[in-house]
């Protein structure tokens, strides 16, 4: 356990089911001990481990076990079976409650939070102002915590669980709660935490932010784990699970997003190669969906150049696209996102949220040829784009054909008068008044 901070051993956690609240009695006075429940596997022998300093984001549909994990692992819950080894002290922010009596004020709060965590009163001295500043709810620090709303609570808390210098910290969905200010502010933390060398286990639906700031990754459905690794590569498979479409097993996963600009429908003779020939094509794309009809082929200009060495700023790109049906599909919706290398999405766009409802329906080995036009306006760098073709079901859902994550690989030249991700224009300018005295 030397480089590791977390390890779990086949751990199991088992809640009895009961039909009626009497069938507890029952159970509890069978003279025969007969069985009037149902085993439910909140967690089914799972085993990972997670390295001091790494930052692990654990995603999964809702009912998968996530909460349960994260309980368990801070102590709040006892597992069925398995073993939980955790080297270090641990501070966590799992749900709004956990640890603070509502009766006491936010400042006896903070002393208390502390002592539950191990720490004396005296210990908790050097951290009360660091406290009160990142919570910043002024002298409501002084009333009862049941009379705070729940960003004020939520502040107090989050502020607490970074401010103990905790070697684990252990958040489950807590940053959903709060402004956009305040949300800032815990990013800014956490990235000076993760800076810092602390290790960092957290639940979150947002797939950007495992994307952007975990190391690793781990999916769990139905109380087991179904893949853990590269934080993109899970994202992907938890998006297959998210919209309920599986690939079948010999093949590789698919998913798509959505588009900019105008969308037309036309002919092109340069589209008559293959998609994985092109020179931006990206060979680790992820790539699911029925194929009822399928994105064949694509081809990208620039400035009249058709797949230019790099892409230069402010000169717009046209990529079109051909696509093959299979079979007749009604209100057939193409879309595209742009993302950066780390997964955070610039742009998604489609037909649909377009409201572009010229093509009601595509017929069995009916072909489109599709033109996305965009402004370059791009910081230097790597970008994907992610492509899709779905469809819409009389009752709303949306049926996945050829979803292709990250299938484009785009590559910007140096550019040295901004940095970020685009180019907003931004004007500065200076009036300076030299030499002026008041009489």
């Amino acid at each position: 356990m030397s480089d590791l901070a977390i390890k779990i051993s086949n751990l199991t956690k088992i809640y009895p089911l009961y039909r009626f609240p009497k069938h507890r009695f029952f159970e509890a006075l069978s003279p025969t001990r007969k069985k009037y429940h149902e085993d439910f596997y909140a967690l089914d022998d799972i085993s990972f481990e997670v390295k001091k300093g790494e930052t692990v984001g654990v995603v999964g549909v809702n009912g998968s076990g996530k909460s349960t994990l994260l309980k368990i692992i801070t102590g709040v819950l006892t597992p069925t079976s398995g073993i939980v080894s955790v080297n270090g002290n641990i501070s966590s922010l799992l749900e709004l409650g956990t640890g603070f009596n509502p009766e006491l004020s936010g400042m006896e709060n903070i002393y208390f939070f502390g002592m539950i965590n191990g720490k004396l009163r005296n210990e908790m001295e050097p951290n009360v102002e660091p406290i009160l500043s990142f919570a910043d709810i002024g002298n409501f620090i002084y009333q009862p915590v049941k009379s705070y709303s729940s960003g004020m609570f939520v502040r107090l808390a989050f502020a607490c669980a970074i401010n103990i210098n905790p070697e684990i910290l252990i958040v489950d969905e807590a940053l959903s709660v709060g402004d956009a200010r305040f949300q800032a502010k815990c990013f800014a933390k956490l990235k000076d935490l993760i800076d810092r060398g602390t290790t960092i286990l957290f639940v979150s639906h947002s797939t950007e932010q495992i994307t952007t700031h975990c190391d690793h990754a781990i999916l769990l459905n139905q109380g087991k784990i179904v893949e853990q690794g590269e934080p993109k590569k899970i994202v992907n498979i938890y998006l297959d699970l998210l919209f309920g479409k599986k690939s079948e097993p010999e093949e590789k996963k698919i998913v798509t997003e959505e588009i900019p600009e105008i969308i037309e429908i036309h002919h092109h003779n340069e589209l008559q190669s293959t998609f994985e020939s092109r020179p931006y094509y990206n060979p680790a794309e992820y790539r699911w969906g029925d194929r009822a009809a399928e994105i064949l082929d694509f081809v990208l200009y620039q400035d009249q150049k058709k797949f230019p060495s790099l892409l230069c700023l402010d000169k717009k790109i046209q990529i079109e696209f051909r696509i093959s049906f299979h079979q007749e599909i009604l209100i057939p919706i193409f879309g595209f996102a742009l993302k950066t290398k780390e997964g955070v999405t610039l742009y998604n766009t489609n037909t649909n949220m377009q409201e572009r409802t010229g093509v009601k329906s595509a017929s069995s080995y009916d072909e489109w040829f599709v033109t996305i036009d965009m402004p370059m306006i791009l910081f230097t760098g790597d970008y994907f784009i992610s492509v899709g073709l779905a469809s819409k079901a009389p009752n709303g859902e949306i049926i996945p054909h050829d979803r292709r994550y990250d299938s484009i690989h785009l590559q910007i030249e140096h550019i040295a008068h901004f940095s970020g991700f685009v180019d907003l224009k931004a004007g500065i300018s200076i009036e300076v008044v030299s030499n002026v005295r008041t009489t």
